[in-house]
């Protein structure tokens, strides 16, 4: 099976990003990192994917007169580059419906929470003001409602007892380089498909691809 050409968005430092790149240069993944595009020139991102010789692109926020506007730009730029899939990887703009709806099922995003629990922003602060005991990331096909979407994988990591946002933070993002790279594969693969707006495996072996990080954890905060 050929790799799907694949584009990488991001507005910052792409610590995703790279964790996707890596798992490409492997020779039977999926998935061909082609472009990283940022809305930011200054996104630190930029360079850790120029190091790794992947083609970079920038399209500047402002100028545009409305989201769709820069959406149809953005979506000129991945047509061009015969892009087959995108990943959202701290890509910090809401895209519109028409580009949602023109990348259907070809739009992946990484949020850090267990959705649909905490969707938008401040999700490691939310989860310690709520108390829960279960934290983590999701990998989710993108909709037009802001973080929901049919479910691709999930990593779940404890709320420890001594949690501040920076600790539970940190321990999140370790498990996000580890299901995005599963994720994206699964989806490249043809092994995750969307059926009635939920994901169903093709492969027997890929039934349950979400990782629980909990236990080792836990045991340490006993």
């Amino acid at each position: 099976m050929a790799r799907r050409r694949t584009a990488i968005l991001i507005s910052g430092r792409g610590s995703n990003m790279a964790a996707l790149i890596e798992a490409a240069q492997q020779t039977d993944y999926p998935a061909e990192i082609a472009l990283v595009l940022s809305n930011r020139a200054d996104a630190p991102g930029l360079a850790r994917a120029e190091a790794a010789t992947i083609k970079t692109a920038v399209l500047a926020s402002k100028g545009y007169a409305s989201r769709e506007a820069f959406d149809e730009a953005l979506h000129a730029i991945l047509t061009t580059a015969d892009i087959e899939l995108v990943c959202l990887a701290g890509f910090m703009r809401v895209l519109s419906e028409p580009f949602v709806d023109a990348w259907r099922d070809r739009l992946i995003n990484i949020h850090p929470s267990l959705l649909p629990l905490f969707p938008g922003l401040d999700t490691h602060a939310r989860a310690l003001e709520a108390g829960v005991r279960i934290h983590g990331c999701t990998v989710h096909f993108v909709r037009a409602d802001v973080d929901r979407g049919p479910i691709v994988a999930q990593a779940a990591v404890p709320v420890l007892s001594a949690d501040t946002e920076e600790t539970l933070a940190a321990r999140v993002l370790a498990a996000e380089h580890r299901i995005y790279p599963l994720a994206l594969s699964l989806v490249a693969a043809g092994k995750a498909r969307v059926t009635d707006e939920r994901v169903l495996f093709d492969d027997a072996d890929t039934e349950v691809p979400a990782e629980s990080v909990i236990s080792p954890a836990l045991a340490a905060d006993r």
